[in-house]
C-alpha cells in the first residue's frame, strides 16, 4: 500500500506507524469543567467505521512527519494525505 506523502511523494505504508482516528488532533482542554470526562473519551473511545475514514499516520522510518490519511477501511484504497499540522490549523480556524 502506497501513501501519497505531500512532501516526499508515494511512500510504502511500512515506513509509517498508524495511530488512529484523526479526531485525536482535537485534544481536549485540561482547563475545561468536564476535562476528566473529555480526556476519558479522548483516550479510550475510538471510531472504527467501514468505508472512507481519516486517520493519523506517523512517518517513523522517514521524515518523522504526521499525516492525515484518507483511506477506505474496506478496500484499503488510499484517497489522499495531508500534513497533520496543516489539517489541525485549518480545523482550528474553522472552529471544528
Amino acid at each position: 500500500m502506497l501513501i501519497p506523502h505531500p512532501l516526499l511523494g508515494p511512500r510504502d505504508a511500512r515506513e509509517f506507524t498508524y495511530l488512529g482516528d484523526v479526531r485525536l488532533i482535537d485534544r481536549p482542554s485540561a482547563d475545561a469543567p468536564d476535562a476528566a470526562d473529555a480526556f476519558c473519551d479522548y483516550v479510550f473511545l475510538r471510531d472504527n467505521p467501514a468505508g472512507v475514514h481519516s486517520e493519523l499516520w506517523f512517518h517513523e522510518q522517514g521524515d518523522r512527519s504526521w499525516l492525515v490519511v484518507r483511506r477506505n477501511t474496506v478496500t484499503h484504497e488510499i484517497l489522499g494525505a495531508d500534513l497533520a499540522r496543516d489539517v489541525a490549523v485549518a480545523r482550528k480556524r474553522s472552529g471544528q
